[in-house]
């Protein structure tokens, strides 16, 4: 929201300004070559902006945030690297057996956990475990099913045979757990990005 607001700002400021600049260049030769200049930096910054914040939900300007390098999520080497969302969290582009999510990572849940619409969406087989699941949440204690997902594919990532837990209650979000990132060579945070390393990096086509 801090973004989108900011952004606005931007382009009020930049909408306001340029008549009365262009007024001035009109008479100083100099001032003109400064609006040139000024005007393309204030083009291209709302670009950035707004790519900035809609790639995540739009496959085209995916393609555009990584030739502007402004991507939310990229594979640099052996890593893969995840910036930090403007909501303070960490959002990873996944595949769930061929169905792609955008999903919640959570160093403090313990298990992967999946919404009843992606566990449809992926054809898992949701069932009952043999023990009750009951999980603690922000919300109370709640019941979930179980399931396995085939392979989980992150950036250079491929975990396979990945326990999953799913529920109604957790609405539409999708977060992976302890139990995939324990799987990882390493991962760590290193100012506002996430840094993911798997023992065998992955070559997806």
């Amino acid at each position: 929201m801090t973004h989108e607001l900011g952004g606005s700002a931007l382009f009020y400021v930049v909408l306001l300004g340029l008549p009365i600049a262009a007024l001035v260049a009109r008479r100083v030769p100099i001032a003109r070559i400064a609006l040139s200049l000024v005007s393309w930096a204030a083009i291209f910054g709302l670009l950035a902006i707004v790519v900035a914040q809609r790639e995540r939900f739009d496959p085209y300007l995916q393609h555009v945030a990584r030739l502007l390098k402004i991507e939310d999520q990229s594979v640099a080497g052996k890593e893969t690297r995840i910036r930090m969302a403007p909501d303070g969290h960490f959002w990873a582009r996944v595949t769930l057996d061929g169905v792609s999510r955008r999903m919640l990572v959570d160093s403090g849940a313990t298990v992967t956990a999946l919404s009843t619409t992606t566990a449809q969406a992926a054809a898992l087989d949701v069932r009952d475990s043999a023990f009750p699941m009951i999980l603690n949440t922000a919300n109370g204690q709640i019941r979930a099913q179980t399931a396995t997902v085939r392979e989980l594919r992150l950036g250079d990532i491929a975990a396979r045979d990945l326990g999953v837990v799913v529920s109604p209650a957790f609405g539409d979000t999708d977060v992976l757990g302890m139990n995939f990132l324990s799987k990882l060579k390493s991962w760590r945070v290193e100012g506002s990005t996430l840094i993911l390393e798997p023992h065998h990096p992955q070559v997806f086509t």
